[in-house]
């Protein structure tokens, strides 16, 4: 089996190409920083992952998605090798991208209200600092899980 799931967050503006042909297919390379769980001192946060999507889902990374917003991915690895002008082999690997949703949404990522977040306000939680929001009385014949 051969599956990876990543989350992080693209490290530059995606790079969409379009095949030549009949049927032009797009295709989209891109870069995912995804932070370490562990972190020892003097070794990187974050490793670094190309990925690759073709197709509907490329059409879709090259309309939504900029530098710095948080995806969740789901693919499989594929090596990546090849030898150098000077002959030597470089060894590396690439995430093909079989799924893709954002990991948050535009709101939470940037203070700018523009794009597919909508411009919609969150509520703000209220109350003792807790984190939890007060629920207004009379509500609950709305609430679907009563």
């Amino acid at each position: 089996m051969n599956k990876v799931i990543l989350m992080g967050r693209l490290t530059r503006d995606p790079e969409v190409r379009y095949s030549q042909g009949a049927s032009q297919t797009a295709v989209a390379r891109f870069s995912v920083a995804v932070d370490r769980r562990f972190k020892r001192e003097g070794e990187p946060d974050a490793d670094f992952f190309n990925c690759t999507s073709f197709g509907k889902q490329a059409e879709f990374v090259e309309r939504y998605l900029r530098k710095g917003t948080k995806i969740v991915l789901s693919g499989r690895v594929q090596n990546d090798n090849y030898t150098n002008k000077d002959g030597q082999m470089v060894y590396s690997v690439r995430i093909m991208v079989d799924e893709i949703e954002f990991a948050e949404s535009k709101n939470s990522s940037s203070t700018d209200n523009s794009g597919f977040g909508g411009g919609m306000s969150r509520p703000e939680p209220s109350g003792a600092g807790d984190g939890f929001m007060n629920i207004p009385d009379g509500i609950d014949e709305e609430l679907p899980f009563n």
